[in-house]
């Protein structure tokens, strides 16, 4: 047909060669331009004690994931990933023996859970380190990968009490009182370890992302609570988050 040769060499003239994609930093792998590497501590931290992420496989694809700022926050076995829905599987290497632990503690608020500052700080009276369970997910897929797992539920669980307003203060959380991965492991493991300044290290990269993201055009993020309390949220929310947010009490904010 006429026309068929034309329209064969506009084909032939794509490159065949993919476009060019932005340069990523080898290290947190974000493209070089936002890169929260600068943020980081000089050298990485070793506690006694380590952090075991249970991530959620929806969370890979998220732009502004904390948990990788955990990872390259501590030294090399000091933060280990596990990538699933279900815990522990035959996938995950070495798990179930960490979970098997009678120093393995989850962060989880269920109703058994403990205020995580009850536990015995690292060397005391003989207390050896801890392997601190992170669930890494929306809080959702955080409930569903609890459930799903009869493992996570017989852990000893524990909860934060008294817990600082979220500095991820361009993302915004369900409730006043949500914590990133980052921000939960940072501050239970500076309690478990006795040794406050941990924290501040930690949240290094985090502080570090916020200030280049507000000084290039983002805002700073209230919680969803906060917002639907002062009728300035502008999404619809559904009957479950409505109901838990009624049995707030006025005063939480």
């Amino acid at each position: 047909m006429e026309g068929d040769g034309d329209i064969w060499e506009e084909l032939s003239n794509i490159p065949a060669d993919p476009p060019e994609m932005r340069d990523k930093c080898a290290q947190c792998r974000r493209p070089a331009g936002v890169c929260w590497c600068p943020g980081l501590p000089k050298t990485p931290l070793s506690p006694s004690s380590r952090i075991i992420i249970l991530q959620h496989p929806a969370e890979i694809k998220r732009c502004l994931r904390t948990a990788p700022m955990l990872t390259l926050a501590l030294e090399s076995g000091k933060c280990l990933t596990f990538r699933g829905k279900k815990f522990p599987s035959l996938k995950h290497d070495g798990l179930f023996e960490i979970l098997s632990d009678e120093n393995t503690v989850l962060l989880y608020p269920s109703p058994e859970a403990v205020p995580l500052d009850e536990l015995t700080t690292v060397g005391v009276d003989g207390q050896k380190p801890y392997n601190l369970v992170l669930l890494d997910g929306t809080w959702p897929q955080a409930k569903a990968m609890y459930t799903a797992s009869p493992t996570l539920t017989k852990l000893k669980s524990c909860k934060l009490v008294n817990v600082p307003t979220s500095e991820y203060v361009i993302r915004t959380q369900p409730t006043e009182g949500c914590l990133s991965t980052l921000e939960s492991g940072a501050l239970a493991l500076s309690i478990l370890e006795g040794k406050p300044w941990l924290r501040n290290q930690m949240l290094g990269p985090l502080h570090y992302l916020c200030k280049y993201q507000l000084e290039n055009g983002a805002v700073t993020h209230q919680s969803k609570e906060f917002l639907i309390k002062q009728k300035t949220y502008p999404k619809l929310i559904g009957k479950r988050l409505a109901k838990q947010l009624r049995t707030l009490p006025d005063n939480s904010l």
